[in-house]
């Protein structure tokens, strides 16, 4: 990766744009704040302020190292997460073929950042985002991307995009396999499918590497359903290698997998007959990085296999009680510009006062404001204005994306670095 890139990021100056960082620290580079080493909760951070464990966070990236590896999978984990180049690169270094993206501008910070290898998933039709890609593909031999396909249309107008700009090299493509009928993206029938590949086989601005498609889709998902439908993306690529669709590859690609269904794409993706060329098994999960205390929490396949280890909830919003109206209800200052809250409301987990911490009994999140968190106080809690609320939160994506630049914070509470965010 672009190491000169992220070195730039260190020297980046910290001001008002960077919310709950201490602001007697305006003026310093993000490096020169890392190395005073402050303390999340006695070092001038205001409320709220979302923080990153670095414990945890170390420990996510080796378990799914270690996962993809005993199953032999590649792993190309997905960058919409956290849309943080510094986590990029880590990934990267535990292991990871590449990052996935979904959208131009994800790849245009991945590649500002100097990531060589991406996986697109979607169909991409934009003919300005396709020029831009023909001129990354053509300045660096090193850059692969590999692109989702899904209709004979969406073939026509990328191919007229790329000789349009002159394309040298070809982009990659995949045909994306629907997840059943009335799922999201990609194609519905095993003829349907033909039929895209046939329509790339006919470009000289694209080349057919693979199959793919997204088992988390899968319409009333079960471990029964989502392996069948994974075994029919199987034996698509199997279909396409029989009838000479691959020639000339050095490897095939068949690429799933988010965050609730990898253990069943392990399984399946071992069952991979031996096709013509060697295959990349390329795995995509992306939650995992910081995990979740809600959502993934209760999804993740490590609850099915916990002989395989456990993924940690990184993240904890700290808020600060604000008010405290009556003995039943109390308000903090955080919301929804700072949690997310698409799935599950956050969690009450401890309270912090004079430097001790203890569990949040009989305090319960009931719903946000723009900028203020809810609270439902039962006769158990011990909450006063001035207090400090630790919030569990469920869904990584929708919490990475309110926060421009996290404080990567250890147990004890010393922030060692801060991570950097580009959504």
């Amino acid at each position: 990766m672009g190491n000169e890139a992220l070195a730039r990021l260190a020297e980046e100056r910290v001001d008002h744009r960077f919310k709950g960082l201490p602001p007697d620290a305006d003026g310093l580079s993000v490096a020169e704040l890392a190395a005073q080493r402050r303390n999340l909760f006695t070092g001038g951070f205001t409320t709220p302020v979302l923080a990153l464990s670095a414990e945890r966070l170390e420990h996510n990236l080796a378990l799914m190292e270690t996962y993809a590896d005993r199953h032999g999978l590649a792993f190309a984990p997905h960058g919409k997460t956290s849309m943080a180049p510094a986590l990029f690169q880590r990934q990267i270094e535990r292991g990871a073929w590449g990052i996935t993206l979904a959208v131009p501008h994800q790849v245009r910070v991945a590649r500002a950042f100097g990531v060589e290898r991406i996986f697109l998933a979607n169909e991409l039709v934009d003919a300005s985002a396709l020029r831009w890609i023909a001129g990354e593909l053509a300045a660096d031999p090193h850059f692969r991307l590999v692109c989702y396909v899904d209709s004979v249309s969406g073939v026509r107008l990328m191919d007229a995009a790329l000789r349009d700009a002159g394309a040298g090299r070809p982009l990659d493509v995949v045909v994306e396999l629907a997840a059943g009928e009335g799922a999201r993206t990609g194609v519905r029938t095993d003829e349907e499918c033909a039929a895209v590949a046939d329509a790339v086989a006919a470009t000289g601005t694209l080349r057919l590497v693979g199959v793919a498609g997204y088992e988390g889709e899968v319409p009333r998902a079960d471990p029964e359903r989502v392996r069948a439908w994974l075994r029919r993306l199987v034996a698509l690529a199997a279909a396409f290698d029989k009838a000479g669709r691959f020639a000339g590859l050095d490897e095939i690609v068949v690429s799933a997998g988010g965050s609730a269904w990898f253990d069943a794409v392990a399984d399946v993706f071992a069952e991979i007959p031996g096709l013509s060329v060697p295959v990349l098994k390329l795995l995509r999960s992306g939650a995992y990085v910081s995990h979740d205390d809600g959502h993934y929490r209760r999804l993740t396949p490590f609850n099915r296999v916990p002989g395989e280890g456990a993924l940690e909830p990184a993240f904890r919003l700290w808020t600060q009680v604000v008010s405290r109206p009556s003995p039943g209800q109390a308000f903090a200052n955080a919301g929804k510009r700072d949690a997310a809250y698409d799935l599950d409301l956050p969690v009450a987990q401890v309270v912090r006062r004079d430097g001790a911490e203890r569990p949040a009994d009989g305090v319960t999140v009931t719903a946000l404001s723009d900028q203020h968190a809810w609270l439902e106080t039962s006769g158990e809690a011990d909450l006063e204005v001035g207090d400090w609320v630790g919030l569990g939160l469920s869904h990584p994506c929708t919490a990475f994306d309110k926060w421009q630049l996290i404080p990567l914070a250890e147990a004890d509470g010393t922030v060692v670095d801060y991570i950097r965010t580009f959504f």
